[in-house]
Protein backbone atom coordinates (compact mmCIF):
# COMPACT_ATOMS: atom_id res chain seq x y z
CA UNK A 1 0.00 0.00 0.00
CA UNK A 2 1.35 3.43 -0.95
CA UNK A 3 1.40 5.91 1.94
CA UNK A 4 -0.01 9.44 1.47
CA UNK A 5 3.54 10.79 1.78
CA UNK A 6 4.78 8.49 -0.95
CA UNK A 7 1.83 9.38 -3.19
CA UNK A 8 2.54 13.11 -2.77
CA UNK A 9 6.23 12.55 -3.42
CA UNK A 10 5.48 10.71 -6.66
CA UNK A 11 3.35 13.59 -7.98
CA UNK A 12 5.99 16.15 -7.01
CA UNK A 13 9.04 14.23 -8.26
CA UNK A 14 8.27 14.48 -11.99
CA UNK A 15 8.10 18.30 -12.14
CA UNK A 16 11.36 18.41 -10.18
CA UNK A 17 12.93 15.87 -12.55
CA UNK A 18 11.90 17.97 -15.56
CA UNK A 19 13.16 21.16 -13.94
CA UNK A 20 16.43 19.42 -13.07
CA UNK A 21 17.02 18.51 -16.70
CA UNK A 22 16.20 21.98 -18.04
CA UNK A 23 18.24 23.89 -15.46
CA UNK A 24 21.29 21.67 -15.84
CA UNK A 25 21.09 21.94 -19.63
CA UNK A 26 20.87 25.74 -19.53
CA UNK A 27 24.13 26.05 -17.61
CA UNK A 28 25.95 24.20 -20.37
CA UNK A 29 24.19 26.28 -23.03
CA UNK A 30 25.55 29.43 -21.39
CA UNK A 31 29.15 28.22 -21.51
CA UNK A 32 28.90 26.58 -24.96
CA UNK A 33 30.48 29.52 -26.89
CA UNK A 34 33.59 29.47 -24.65
CA UNK A 35 36.92 28.21 -25.93
CA UNK A 36 38.74 25.71 -23.75
CA UNK A 37 41.21 28.35 -22.54
CA UNK A 38 38.35 30.57 -21.31
CA UNK A 39 37.10 28.05 -18.75
CA UNK A 40 40.04 28.33 -16.37
CA UNK A 41 40.67 32.09 -16.20
CA UNK A 42 39.84 34.15 -13.11
CA UNK A 43 39.93 37.86 -13.92
CA UNK A 44 39.52 39.20 -10.36
CA UNK A 45 39.33 37.92 -6.80
CA UNK A 46 35.56 38.39 -6.78
CA UNK A 47 35.07 36.42 -10.02
CA UNK A 48 35.27 32.66 -10.60
CA UNK A 49 36.42 30.64 -13.62
CA UNK A 50 33.56 29.13 -15.66
CA UNK A 51 35.01 25.67 -15.02
CA UNK A 52 34.51 26.23 -11.30
CA UNK A 53 30.85 27.17 -11.73
CA UNK A 54 29.96 24.04 -13.71
CA UNK A 55 31.82 21.91 -11.19
CA UNK A 56 30.51 23.64 -8.06
CA UNK A 57 26.87 23.32 -9.11
CA UNK A 58 27.51 19.58 -9.59
CA UNK A 59 29.29 19.39 -6.23
CA UNK A 60 26.08 20.64 -4.59
CA UNK A 61 24.12 17.69 -5.93
CA UNK A 62 26.89 15.27 -5.02
CA UNK A 63 26.44 16.32 -1.38
CA UNK A 64 22.79 15.22 -1.73
CA UNK A 65 23.85 11.84 -3.12
CA UNK A 66 26.43 11.42 -0.36
CA UNK A 67 23.84 12.00 2.34
CA UNK A 68 20.79 10.25 0.95
CA UNK A 69 21.79 7.61 -1.60
CA UNK A 70 22.83 4.35 0.01
CA UNK A 71 26.16 3.05 -1.19
CA UNK A 72 27.08 6.18 -3.14
CA UNK A 73 30.85 6.52 -3.60
CA UNK A 74 32.42 9.97 -3.70
CA UNK A 75 33.62 10.80 -7.20
CA UNK A 76 36.88 12.44 -6.08
CA UNK A 77 38.12 13.90 -2.81
CA UNK A 78 40.10 16.46 -4.83
CA UNK A 79 36.89 17.58 -6.50
CA UNK A 80 35.21 18.02 -3.12
CA UNK A 81 38.06 20.34 -2.12
CA UNK A 82 38.19 22.40 -5.32
CA UNK A 83 34.46 22.76 -5.97
CA UNK A 84 33.32 23.67 -2.46
CA UNK A 85 32.68 27.40 -2.02
CA UNK A 86 32.03 28.82 1.45
CA UNK A 87 30.46 25.81 3.21
CA UNK A 88 32.42 25.24 6.40
CA UNK A 89 30.43 22.10 7.20
CA UNK A 90 31.69 20.31 4.10
CA UNK A 91 35.37 20.46 4.92
CA UNK A 92 38.42 22.17 3.47
CA UNK A 93 38.22 24.18 0.26
CA UNK A 94 40.40 26.24 -2.00
CA UNK A 95 40.38 29.97 -1.26
CA UNK A 96 38.14 31.96 -3.59
CA UNK A 97 40.91 34.20 -5.01
CA UNK A 98 42.88 31.08 -5.99
CA UNK A 99 40.20 29.29 -8.02
CA UNK A 100 41.93 30.36 -11.21
CA UNK A 101 45.40 29.34 -10.06
CA UNK A 102 45.01 25.63 -10.89
CA UNK A 103 44.76 23.87 -14.22
CA UNK A 104 43.36 20.67 -12.72
CA UNK A 105 40.78 19.24 -12.71
CA UNK A 106 40.75 19.83 -16.43
CA UNK A 107 37.68 21.13 -18.22
CA UNK A 108 37.14 17.70 -19.77
CA UNK A 109 37.34 16.05 -16.34
CA UNK A 110 34.92 18.60 -14.92
CA UNK A 111 32.39 17.96 -17.67
CA UNK A 112 32.76 14.21 -17.13
CA UNK A 113 32.12 14.77 -13.42
CA UNK A 114 29.03 16.81 -14.26
CA UNK A 115 27.69 14.06 -16.54
CA UNK A 116 28.30 11.47 -13.81
CA UNK A 117 26.36 13.50 -11.23
CA UNK A 118 23.49 14.06 -13.67
CA UNK A 119 23.20 10.35 -14.39
CA UNK A 120 23.25 9.51 -10.68
CA UNK A 121 20.75 12.24 -9.80
CA UNK A 122 18.30 11.28 -12.57
CA UNK A 123 18.21 7.70 -11.33
CA UNK A 124 17.99 8.84 -7.72
CA UNK A 125 14.99 11.13 -8.33
CA UNK A 126 13.13 8.22 -9.95
CA UNK A 127 13.39 6.24 -6.70
CA UNK A 128 12.11 8.94 -4.35
CA UNK A 129 8.44 7.95 -4.47
CA UNK A 130 9.36 4.87 -2.44
CA UNK A 131 10.84 6.87 0.44
CA UNK A 132 9.17 8.47 3.44
CA UNK A 133 11.78 11.25 3.44
CA UNK A 134 11.09 12.09 -0.21
CA UNK A 135 9.64 15.55 0.44
CA UNK A 136 12.71 16.54 2.44
CA UNK A 137 15.01 15.37 -0.36
CA UNK A 138 12.92 17.05 -3.05
CA UNK A 139 13.07 20.34 -1.16
CA UNK A 140 16.88 20.11 -1.06
CA UNK A 141 17.00 19.31 -4.78
CA UNK A 142 14.73 22.29 -5.41
CA UNK A 143 17.16 24.45 -3.42
CA UNK A 144 20.01 23.05 -5.50
CA UNK A 145 18.26 24.11 -8.70
CA UNK A 146 17.70 27.63 -7.34
CA UNK A 147 21.38 27.62 -6.37
CA UNK A 148 22.31 26.65 -9.91
CA UNK A 149 20.15 29.40 -11.38
CA UNK A 150 22.03 31.85 -9.14
CA UNK A 151 25.27 30.55 -10.62
CA UNK A 152 23.91 30.85 -14.15
CA UNK A 153 23.53 34.56 -13.51
CA UNK A 154 26.98 34.72 -11.94
CA UNK A 155 28.35 32.98 -15.04
CA UNK A 156 27.00 35.82 -17.17
CA UNK A 157 28.72 38.35 -14.88
CA UNK A 158 32.00 36.42 -14.93
CA UNK A 159 31.98 35.83 -18.69
CA UNK A 160 31.31 39.52 -19.27
CA UNK A 161 34.26 40.43 -17.04
CA UNK A 162 36.41 37.86 -18.81
CA UNK A 163 35.47 38.42 -22.46
CA UNK A 164 32.69 41.01 -22.80
CA UNK A 165 32.23 41.69 -26.53
CA UNK A 166 34.60 38.85 -27.47
CA UNK A 167 32.01 36.34 -26.23
CA UNK A 168 29.79 35.01 -28.99
CA UNK A 169 26.55 35.42 -27.07
CA UNK A 170 23.43 34.17 -28.90
CA UNK A 171 21.77 37.61 -28.78
CA UNK A 172 18.35 38.57 -30.01
CA UNK A 173 17.51 42.07 -31.19
CA UNK A 174 16.59 44.47 -28.41
CA UNK A 175 12.99 45.73 -28.33
CA UNK A 176 12.14 49.33 -29.02
CA UNK A 177 10.94 51.80 -26.45
CA UNK A 178 7.20 52.13 -27.05
CA UNK A 179 6.35 54.55 -24.28
CA UNK A 180 7.86 57.64 -22.68
CA UNK A 181 8.21 56.88 -18.99
CA UNK A 182 9.04 59.76 -16.69
CA UNK A 183 8.19 61.40 -13.40
CA UNK A 184 7.35 60.00 -9.99
CA UNK A 185 4.20 58.42 -8.61
CA UNK A 186 2.77 58.74 -5.14
CA UNK A 187 2.40 55.62 -3.04
CA UNK A 188 0.21 55.88 0.01
CA UNK A 189 1.62 54.86 3.38
CA UNK A 190 0.17 52.70 6.13
CA UNK A 191 0.60 49.07 7.06
CA UNK A 192 2.08 46.82 4.38
CA UNK A 193 2.84 43.11 4.50
CA UNK A 194 6.46 42.70 3.46
CA UNK A 195 7.91 39.40 2.31
CA UNK A 196 6.85 36.03 0.96
CA UNK A 197 3.62 34.62 2.35
CA UNK A 198 3.52 30.86 2.49
CA UNK A 199 0.34 28.96 1.73
CA UNK A 200 -1.34 28.04 4.99
CA UNK A 201 -2.59 24.54 5.67
CA UNK A 202 -6.14 25.84 5.98
CA UNK A 203 -5.89 27.73 2.70
CA UNK A 204 -6.61 26.43 -0.77
CA UNK A 205 -3.34 24.71 -1.62
CA UNK A 206 -2.21 24.20 -5.22
CA UNK A 207 -1.91 20.69 -6.67
CA UNK A 208 1.18 18.75 -5.59
CA UNK A 209 2.82 19.06 -9.00
CA UNK A 210 2.53 22.85 -8.82
CA UNK A 211 3.53 22.94 -5.16
CA UNK A 212 6.78 21.19 -6.07
CA UNK A 213 7.76 24.12 -8.28
CA UNK A 214 6.94 26.82 -5.73
CA UNK A 215 9.93 28.16 -3.88
CA UNK A 216 11.15 31.06 -1.79
CA UNK A 217 14.38 31.47 0.15
CA UNK A 218 14.23 31.63 3.91
CA UNK A 219 15.44 35.25 3.88
CA UNK A 220 12.16 36.26 2.19
CA UNK A 221 10.19 34.97 5.18
CA UNK A 222 8.14 35.39 7.23
CA UNK A 223 5.75 37.91 5.73
CA UNK A 224 5.27 40.63 8.32
CA UNK A 225 3.64 44.01 8.63
CA UNK A 226 5.67 47.19 8.36
CA UNK A 227 4.52 50.81 8.50
CA UNK A 228 5.30 53.13 5.61
CA UNK A 229 4.93 56.86 5.32
CA UNK A 230 3.54 58.26 2.06
CA UNK A 231 6.34 58.42 -0.52
CA UNK A 232 7.13 59.11 -4.15
CA UNK A 233 9.02 56.71 -6.41
CA UNK A 234 10.36 56.98 -9.96
CA UNK A 235 8.25 55.35 -12.65
CA UNK A 236 11.41 54.51 -14.60
CA UNK A 237 14.86 53.25 -13.83
CA UNK A 238 17.62 55.86 -13.84
CA UNK A 239 18.96 55.90 -17.40
CA UNK A 240 22.41 56.33 -18.87
CA UNK A 241 21.33 59.80 -19.94
CA UNK A 242 20.28 60.70 -16.41
CA UNK A 243 23.51 59.37 -14.98
CA UNK A 244 25.62 61.16 -17.60
CA UNK A 245 24.09 64.45 -16.40
CA UNK A 246 25.35 63.64 -12.90
CA UNK A 247 28.81 62.91 -14.30
CA UNK A 248 28.88 66.06 -16.43
CA UNK A 249 27.86 68.10 -13.38
CA UNK A 250 31.02 66.93 -11.64
CA UNK A 251 29.38 64.16 -9.63
CA UNK A 252 32.57 62.15 -9.28
CA UNK A 253 34.56 65.23 -8.31
CA UNK A 254 32.28 66.58 -5.55
CA UNK A 255 32.52 64.88 -2.16
CA UNK A 256 29.22 66.45 -1.02
CA UNK A 257 27.14 63.79 -2.75
CA UNK A 258 29.00 60.80 -1.41
CA UNK A 259 28.98 58.65 1.69
CA UNK A 260 32.44 58.62 3.25
CA UNK A 261 33.01 55.05 2.06
CA UNK A 262 31.96 56.10 -1.44
CA UNK A 263 34.29 59.08 -1.61
CA UNK A 264 37.10 56.83 -0.41
CA UNK A 265 36.42 54.45 -3.33
CA UNK A 266 36.28 57.33 -5.79
CA UNK A 267 39.73 58.48 -4.70
CA UNK A 268 41.36 55.08 -4.15
CA UNK A 269 40.12 53.44 -7.36
CA UNK A 270 39.78 56.57 -9.49
CA UNK A 271 36.11 56.00 -10.22
CA UNK A 272 34.90 58.35 -12.94
CA UNK A 273 31.99 56.39 -14.41
CA UNK A 274 30.15 53.07 -14.05
CA UNK A 275 32.00 49.84 -14.71
CA UNK A 276 32.35 49.04 -18.44
CA UNK A 277 32.28 52.75 -19.38
CA UNK A 278 35.36 53.87 -21.29
CA UNK A 279 36.48 57.29 -22.49
CA UNK A 280 37.68 57.52 -26.10
CA UNK A 281 38.73 60.93 -27.48
CA UNK A 282 36.83 62.70 -24.67
CA UNK A 283 33.64 60.76 -25.42
CA UNK A 284 32.13 58.21 -23.06
CA UNK A 285 31.54 54.73 -24.47
CA UNK A 286 29.95 51.59 -23.04
CA UNK A 287 31.33 48.13 -23.74
CA UNK A 288 28.92 45.21 -23.49
CA UNK A 289 28.32 41.81 -25.07
CA UNK A 290 27.35 43.50 -28.35
CA UNK A 291 30.45 45.67 -28.66
CA UNK A 292 31.59 49.23 -27.92
CA UNK A 293 28.89 51.90 -28.17
CA UNK A 294 28.64 55.64 -27.75
CA UNK A 295 26.78 56.53 -24.58
CA UNK A 296 24.98 59.08 -26.72
CA UNK A 297 23.36 56.16 -28.55
CA UNK A 298 22.29 54.49 -25.30
CA UNK A 299 20.94 57.42 -23.32
CA UNK A 300 17.51 55.78 -22.88
CA UNK A 301 18.83 52.52 -21.48
CA UNK A 302 18.89 51.85 -17.72
CA UNK A 303 22.30 52.58 -16.23
CA UNK A 304 23.96 49.39 -14.98
CA UNK A 305 27.06 48.19 -13.16
CA UNK A 306 26.84 50.91 -10.54
CA UNK A 307 27.47 50.35 -6.85
CA UNK A 308 25.18 51.30 -3.98
CA UNK A 309 27.64 54.09 -3.25
CA UNK A 310 27.27 55.52 -6.75
CA UNK A 311 23.49 55.11 -6.73
CA UNK A 312 23.28 56.93 -3.39
CA UNK A 313 25.48 59.76 -4.64
CA UNK A 314 23.32 60.24 -7.73
CA UNK A 315 20.13 60.20 -5.65
CA UNK A 316 21.46 62.87 -3.28
CA UNK A 317 22.61 65.01 -6.21
CA UNK A 318 19.13 64.67 -7.74
CA UNK A 319 17.45 65.76 -4.49
CA UNK A 320 16.06 62.29 -3.90
CA UNK A 321 17.07 59.09 -2.13
CA UNK A 322 17.01 55.34 -2.73
CA UNK A 323 13.83 53.47 -1.74
CA UNK A 324 13.70 51.06 1.16
CA UNK A 325 13.00 47.48 0.17
CA UNK A 326 9.51 47.76 1.70
CA UNK A 327 8.80 50.82 -0.43
CA UNK A 328 10.12 49.05 -3.50
CA UNK A 329 8.01 45.96 -2.83
CA UNK A 330 4.82 47.94 -2.25
CA UNK A 331 5.33 49.97 -5.43
CA UNK A 332 5.96 46.71 -7.31
CA UNK A 333 3.19 44.51 -5.95
CA UNK A 334 0.32 46.38 -4.32
CA UNK A 335 -2.92 47.10 -6.14
CA UNK A 336 -5.18 49.75 -4.64
CA UNK A 337 -8.05 48.58 -6.85
CA UNK A 338 -7.79 45.02 -5.52
CA UNK A 339 -6.64 46.08 -2.04
CA UNK A 340 -4.06 43.30 -2.09
CA UNK A 341 -0.56 42.30 -3.11
CA UNK A 342 0.09 40.61 -6.43
CA UNK A 343 2.83 38.11 -7.20
CA UNK A 344 4.35 40.41 -9.83
CA UNK A 345 3.92 44.06 -10.80
CA UNK A 346 1.49 43.12 -13.61
CA UNK A 347 -0.53 40.51 -11.69
CA UNK A 348 -0.25 36.88 -10.63
CA UNK A 349 0.91 35.27 -13.88
CA UNK A 350 4.59 34.53 -14.38
CA UNK A 351 6.98 36.61 -16.50
CA UNK A 352 7.05 36.43 -20.28
CA UNK A 353 9.00 38.32 -22.95
CA UNK A 354 6.41 41.11 -23.14
CA UNK A 355 6.46 41.90 -19.42
CA UNK A 356 10.10 41.65 -18.31
CA UNK A 357 13.61 41.36 -19.71
CA UNK A 358 14.96 38.18 -18.11
CA UNK A 359 17.45 35.57 -19.32
CA UNK A 360 15.03 33.74 -21.63
CA UNK A 361 14.49 36.95 -23.63
CA UNK A 362 17.99 36.36 -24.99
CA UNK A 363 18.97 40.03 -25.16
CA UNK A 364 22.21 39.67 -23.17
CA UNK A 365 21.74 43.32 -22.29
CA UNK A 366 19.26 45.82 -20.91
CA UNK A 367 16.19 46.91 -22.83
CA UNK A 368 15.45 50.62 -23.27
CA UNK A 369 13.27 52.46 -20.78
CA UNK A 370 9.64 52.08 -21.89
CA UNK A 371 10.14 48.78 -23.73
CA UNK A 372 7.92 46.68 -21.44
CA UNK A 373 4.74 48.64 -20.64
CA UNK A 374 2.79 45.39 -20.19
CA UNK A 375 4.91 44.71 -17.12
CA UNK A 376 4.17 47.91 -15.25
CA UNK A 377 2.88 47.90 -11.70
CA UNK A 378 -0.52 49.14 -10.57
CA UNK A 379 1.19 52.44 -9.69
CA UNK A 380 2.64 52.77 -13.20
CA UNK A 381 6.24 51.86 -12.37
CA UNK A 382 7.94 50.05 -15.24
CA UNK A 383 10.72 47.46 -15.50
CA UNK A 384 10.66 46.57 -11.81
CA UNK A 385 11.32 42.96 -12.82
CA UNK A 386 14.30 42.22 -15.07
CA UNK A 387 16.86 44.44 -16.81
CA UNK A 388 18.85 45.41 -13.69
CA UNK A 389 18.82 44.53 -10.02
CA UNK A 390 17.72 47.64 -8.14
CA UNK A 391 19.60 48.94 -5.12
CA UNK A 392 17.58 49.76 -2.03
CA UNK A 393 18.78 51.62 1.03
CA UNK A 394 17.86 48.67 3.27
CA UNK A 395 20.49 46.67 5.11
CA UNK A 396 20.47 42.94 4.44
CA UNK A 397 19.21 41.65 7.78
CA UNK A 398 16.77 38.95 8.93
CA UNK A 399 13.07 39.69 8.97
CA UNK A 400 11.40 39.53 12.41
CA UNK A 401 10.69 35.89 13.16
CA UNK A 402 13.28 34.61 10.66
CA UNK A 403 14.12 30.91 10.89
CA UNK A 404 17.01 29.47 8.92
CA UNK A 405 15.93 26.69 6.56
CA UNK A 406 19.31 26.04 4.92
CA UNK A 407 22.56 25.77 6.82
CA UNK A 408 25.28 28.21 5.69
CA UNK A 409 23.18 29.68 2.90
CA UNK A 410 21.63 33.04 3.66
CA UNK A 411 21.84 33.88 7.34
CA UNK A 412 25.63 33.85 7.49
CA UNK A 413 25.65 36.98 5.31
CA UNK A 414 23.41 39.14 7.52
CA UNK A 415 26.01 41.87 8.04
CA UNK A 416 27.36 44.78 6.03
CA UNK A 417 25.43 44.25 2.79
CA UNK A 418 22.57 46.03 1.02
CA UNK A 419 19.39 44.57 -0.45
CA UNK A 420 18.68 44.62 -4.19
CA UNK A 421 15.35 43.75 -5.78
CA UNK A 422 13.83 42.79 -9.10
CA UNK A 423 16.26 40.62 -11.09
CA UNK A 424 18.28 41.40 -14.21
CA UNK A 425 18.52 40.38 -17.85
CA UNK A 426 20.67 37.45 -16.67
CA UNK A 427 18.09 36.13 -14.16
CA UNK A 428 16.12 33.03 -15.25
CA UNK A 429 12.34 33.51 -15.22
CA UNK A 430 11.73 30.60 -12.86
CA UNK A 431 14.16 32.12 -10.38
CA UNK A 432 12.67 35.56 -9.80
CA UNK A 433 9.94 36.74 -7.43
CA UNK A 434 8.91 40.21 -6.33
CA UNK A 435 9.90 39.21 -2.78
CA UNK A 436 13.39 37.95 -3.79
CA UNK A 437 16.11 39.60 -1.70
CA UNK A 438 19.47 39.75 -3.44
CA UNK A 439 22.39 41.24 -1.53
CA UNK A 440 25.82 42.65 -2.25
CA UNK A 441 28.36 44.86 -0.52
CA UNK A 442 27.85 48.61 -1.06
CA UNK A 443 31.03 49.06 -3.13
CA UNK A 444 30.41 46.16 -5.54
CA UNK A 445 29.46 46.91 -9.13
CA UNK A 446 30.48 43.89 -11.19
CA UNK A 447 26.91 42.54 -11.06
CA UNK A 448 24.10 43.89 -13.23
CA UNK A 449 22.78 46.51 -10.83
CA UNK A 450 21.00 49.82 -11.36
CA UNK A 451 18.39 51.79 -9.43
CA UNK A 452 15.40 54.06 -9.33
CA UNK A 453 14.95 56.88 -6.82
CA UNK A 454 12.36 57.69 -4.19
CA UNK A 455 11.44 60.78 -2.25
CA UNK A 456 9.57 61.67 0.92
CA UNK A 457 6.18 63.15 0.17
Amino acid sequence: MVSPIQHAAKSEAQPIADLYQSVRARTMQIVAPLEIEDYVIQTAEFMSPPRWHIGHTSWFFETVLQKYKAGYKTYSEDFLFYFNSYYEGFGARIERPKRGSRSRPTVAETKKYRAHIDEQMSRFIETLSNRDDAETILSIIRLGLEHEMQHQELLVYDIKHLLCDQFDAPMKAAPLSVENVSGMVEVEGGLFELGYKETGKDACEPPAEMRALQFAFDNEKPAHKVFLEDFLIDRALVSNGDYLEFMNAGGYQDFRWWHSAGWEKVEQENWQAPLYWEQHDSEWMIRDFAGLHRVADKLNEPVSHVSFLEASAYAKWAGKRLPTEAEWEKAATYSQALNSKQDFPWGNTGPDETKANLFENGLWGVGPVGAFPAGQSAYGCQQMIGDVWEWTTSDYAPYPGFKSEFDEYNDKWFVGQKVLRGGSFATPRAHIRSTYRNFFYPHERWMIAGFRCAKDK
